[in-house]
C-alpha cells in the first residue's frame, strides 16, 4: 500500500481531473461524522430502553417487535429524533459539500438521517434509495404516498410516559386507517413514491450520461456489506467497465476492491474526517 499521502496525493489528481464525481455513502459515513448509534450517547439517551429490552445499538432496536402500536411508535419516535431532526449538518458534511460543490456531483445513499440535504447538497442531485427517517406511510403500502412525520414525532415525545403514548397519538393511514411506519425500506411494503422515482431516474440517467465513459471519481464513503448491491458492487463494476473511472474508497472494515481493478482504486482506512479535509 503507498503511503498515505501518497494516496492523497493521488486521489487529489483524480478528483481535480473528473469530469464527475459520484459520492456513494453509507452508514460509515454517518458514523464518522458523530452519529452515535451504539456509543456513550446512545447509552444515555435510549438507557431505559436498554435496561428494559437490553438494546445493544439504535440500529438493533428499530427491528424490535414491540407488542403494541402504542410502543412501538413511542420508541420510533426518539429514534427519528435522535437521529433526524435534532442533529444539524454535521461538519464532515459540510467539507464533503465543499469538496465536490464545484464539480457535476451525484449522491446516492443508503443513509436516511437527511444529512445530505441539511449539508446544502442539492436536493436533485440526491438519491436516498432506502427512504428518510423524517417521512412516513402506509405500514402496508395501500397507496404510494410518503407524509413527514415531524409534528406526529412531536407530539409522542411530549405526551410519551413509561416507553408507551397514548392510543390518540398514534398515527393512522388516511386512507385505510391502518397503522403507518417509517418510510424506511426494510419490507415488502417500501413506498416508491413519485419523488423517489423521480429521484431514481435522475440518478440512472448521470450515470448513464458520466460514469460510463470518460473520466469519473465514485467517492465512496463508509459503505460495507450490509446492502452491498445498491452502490459496493454497482461502483466496482463502473471501474471495471470504464479505464478512466477511478474508485476512492474510505472505509475503515472493508478498504479492499477487486484484484482487476486495483490499480484504478485508492482505498482509505484512515479517519475519514482528516482523509477528506486533505483532500480539500
Amino acid at each position: 500500500m503507498n503511503s498515505f499521502n501518497e494516496r492523497i496525493r493521488a486521489a487529489r489528481g483524480k478528483l481535480a481531473d473528473a469530469a464527475a464525481v459520484v459520492i456513494g455513502a453509507g452508514a460509515g459515513l454517518s458514523a464518522a461524522a458523530g452519529l452515535d448509534y451504539s456509543g456513550p450517547r446512545f447509552r444515555e439517551e435510549f438507557a431505559d430502553y436498554i435496561a428494559k429490552y437490553g438494546f445493544p445499538d439504535l440500529y438493533t432496536s428499530s427491528f424490535y417487535d414491540f407488542p403494541t402500536e402504542e410502543e412501538r411508535w413511542a420508541r420510533w419516535a426518539r429514534h427519528i429524533d435522535y437521529a433526524r431532526f435534532r442533529p444539524e449538518a454535521f461538519p464532515l458534511y459540510r467539507e464533503l459539500l465543499e469538496l465536490v460543490g464545484g464539480k457535476n456531483y451525484f449522491v446516492i445513499t443508503t443513509n436516511v438521517d437527511g444529512q445530505f440535504r441539511k449539508a446544502g447538497f442539492a436536493p436533485d442531485k440526491i438519491f436516498e434509495v432506502q427512504g428518510d427517517y423524517g417521512l412516513m406511510q402506509c405500514a402496508e403500502g395501500c397507496h404510494r404516498a410518503v407524509y413527514s412525520d415531524r409534528e406526529a414525532v412531536g407530539r409522542i415525545l411530549e405526551h410519551s410516559a413509561g416507553l408507551t403514548v397514548a392510543p390518540e397519538y398514534v398515527p393512522v393511514c388516511p386512507v385505510c386507517g391502518g397503522p403507518m411506519d417509517v418510510h424506511v425500506r426494510k419490507n415488502q411494503y417500501f413506498v416508491e413514491d413519485d419523488e423517489w422515482v423521480m429521484a431514481s431516474a435522475r440518478y440512472e440517467e448521470f450515470m448513464d450520461r458520466h460514469a460510463a465513459r470518460g473520466p469519473v471519481v465514485l467517492l465512496e464513503l463508509g459503505v460495507g456489506f450490509n446492502t452491498p448491491a445498491i452502490i459496493r458492487f454497482p461502483f466496482e463494476r463502473i471501474v471495471y467497465r470504464n479505464p478512466m473511472a477511478t474508485l476512492v474508497r474510505l472505509n475503515s472494515e472493508y478498504p479492499s476492491g477487486p484484484r482487476e481493478t486495483a490499480s484504478r482504486t485508492i482505498s482509505f482506512t484512515e479517519n475519514m474526517e482528516e482523509v477528506v479535509r486533505r483532500l480539500k
